[in-house]
């Protein structure tokens, strides 16, 4: 094979260049992608002033960049690419709950409170009672299964994004189930929000007429021993963005009823239901 480059051999070429001791993982991948790259190229006949406008977008994304924000993963997310590998990589049995996208915001080491807490720190937003059960796939319920939980508040941000704002742990915690498997805490009912769209890619978004909102979620990560962790999102039926999430996030399992209390010391109050069920 020729060592010179041609369009019509361009994979070949690039492709033949691996070398011979790199682990076979990383080859295969590497060779997919390079394939794909130029059959993508290749298929829109892209201009170099194209490219360079590409290359320009790529290096804008990495400088926004920060401990506090990954334009990388917003890309990922409204690509549908996160929900795509989420989907190959959690694959599950008939009866699981689905898994969804992990998102940007989860903080490692939020508190473990005591079940029946309120999370929502700063006195914001519509109070809403969490419940349900964590259950294997036969019904049984998990002991000491853990409930990590967190959302946006009233206003539509998250505490990282407004750390001099919001209390430290806003809507966040972690809770353990005991023998019953029930879990069981006070929060918000969650609202429609942006993703950050003031970055490279909002700018896409807008030139290619798509909108930068989420239907409103709560987040939750399920752990216990035996079982895969479960990361997914309860999405707020009937909210207006629930069937063009821009991130791809809804499942049709995942939509609840929010219900509002219209009687007794909860009347106004809301209530959201669901049962966790781990492979």
């Amino acid at each position: 094979m020729s060592a010179y480059f041609e369009e019509r051999k361009s994979v070949e070429v690039v492709n033949g260049r691996i070398g011979a001791d790199v682990p076979e993982r990383l080859a295969d991948v590497m060779r997919s992608l390079v394939e794909h790259l130029h059959a993508f190229v290749k298929d829109v006949e892209l201009t170099e002033e194209e490219w360079a406008v590409a290359i320009g977008f790529l290096t804008a994304t990495g400088q926004i960049c920060s401990e506090e924000r990954q334009e990388y993963i917003l890309l990922s997310d409204v690509l549908g690419v996160s929900m795509l590998v989420d989907a190959i990589q959690n694959r599950k049995p008939a009866g699981a709950t689905p898994s969804t996208v992990f998102g940007p915001f989860h903080v490692e080491g939020a508190p473990e409170r005591a079940m029946g807490s309120d999370i929502s720190l700063d006195g914001k937003g519509e109070r809403c009672l969490f419940e349900g059960r964590v259950l294997d796939l036969e019904g049984n319920p998990i002991e000491g299964a853990l409930v990590d939980v967190w959302s946006d508040n009233a206003e539509g941000f998250y505490d990282v994004q407004q750390p001099d704002i919001q209390p430290k742990w806003n809507n966040r915690g972690v809770f353990r189930t005991g023998t019953d498997g029930r879990y069981w805490f006070y929060g918000i009912k969650p609202v429609s929000y942006p993703i950050p769209d003031d970055g490279p890619v909002g700018k896409m978004l807008r030139q290619i007429g798509r909108h930068p909102y989420r239907p409103a979620h709560t987040h939750f990560r399920v752990m216990a021993n035996g079982y895969k962790p479960l990361i997914t999102h309860t999405f707020v039926a009937g909210d207006a963005y629930i069937s063009n999430d821009t991130v791809f996030g809804v499942k049709s399992e995942l939509i609840v009823d929010f219900v509002q209390e219209t009687a007794g010391e909860r009347r106004g109050e809301w209530t959201a239901q669901y049962d966790f069920v781990l492979a």
